[in-house]
């Protein structure tokens, strides 16, 4: 039997007639009468008693009602279901982020913009390491990251698309002699111990930049993919450490910020997610959040 089998079948109990049924469903009352008698024949028995003027449900039929509506209606269900799912009304989008995203705004943006246009779609959300989110896309783990640049990001199978730049800062101890300067040049940095995020691997913009600016006094101290650990090094008199402007919203005694003068470093935010995408919630998050990864 199929869907329109049962149907068929409802319009008839419902109608007690044959010719008001065919009427109702648009075909010829032999092809109606013909599904019926296939239908009865598959069950192995008299689902309607047949007068000269009207039908009515035989016992098995009165069951079979029951059951047919029932099937219809977890059909009709399923049907919306998967509808809404492949506009992506429900599921699951997984979402991992490196600190910035935090600090500049624009995660927590887009979560909310999300939220008011999805309500139904469940958001997992956790710090990740930039060097590992690539990874964890790929691997299925993760849908969409929010991440620095650094190398990995430049991986086949990786959708990249640039949502913010903003200028590096100096993050310093206020004990250190080099908060007494309002702005920090790149010459000042000669032999101090830097405290980088570990997304500032050797093959970064910013690592090959300073690298080359300061040459033998180029000196990296500790790393760490943890915002608040960058800070907290800084913070206790262990390195100067180069954060992005909005992570100055962050306040941690002793730690004070000082611009940095060299605009050729810029810290960035990198909405990645899958080249192949197939979820339906996932494909109307890159919609909503950033319609170019679309």
């Amino acid at each position: 039997m199929d869907l329109r089998q049962l149907r068929y079948f409802l319009a008839v109990a419902g109608e007690k007639h044959f010719g008001r049924a065919a009427r109702s469903l648009n075909i010829v009352q032999p092809a109606l009468s013909m599904q019926i008698r296939g239908l009865e024949e598959e069950l192995g028995g008299a689902l309607f008693r047949r007068t000269s003027r009207s039908v009515e449900l035989t016992e098995a039929g009165e069951v079979f009602l029951t059951e047919a509506r029932r099937t219809l209606e977890q059909a009709e269900f399923t049907r919306r279901s998967v509808e809404r799912a492949l506009r992506g009304e429900t599921g699951t989008v997984r979402i991992g982020f490196a600190g910035n995203a935090i600090f500049s705004g624009k995660l927590l943006s887009d979560l909310r913009l999300f939220r008011q246009k999805y309500p139904d779609v469940e958001m997992i959300i956790q710090e990740v390491g930039p060097q590992q989110q690539v990874d964890a896309i790929l691997s299925g783990q993760q849908d969409i990251g929010y991440t620095p640049d650094h190398s990995k990001t430049v991986t086949t199978g990786i959708n990249v698309q640039r949502i913010g730049d903003w200028e590096m800062l100096v993050a310093l101890s206020d004990e250190h002699p080099l908060s007494t300067h309002p702005r920090i040049t790149l010459d000042m940095l000669a032999g101090e111990p830097l405290i980088l995020y570990d997304a500032h691997d050797t093959h970064e913009h910013l690592y090959v930049m300073l690298s080359q600016q300061l040459k033998n006094h180029f000196r990296v101290a500790h790393r760490s993919a943890s915002t608040l650990s960058v800070l907290a090094l800084a913070a206790a008199g262990l390195g100067l450490a180069l954060v992005p402007a909005p992570v100055q919203q962050v306040a941690i005694p002793g730690l004070v910020y000082r611009s940095l003068n060299a605009p050729e470093l810029m810290a960035n935010l990198l909405l990645i997610s899958r080249e192949e995408e197939t979820s339906g919630a996932v494909t109307a998050y890159l919609a909503l959040v950033n319609p170019r990864m679309e």
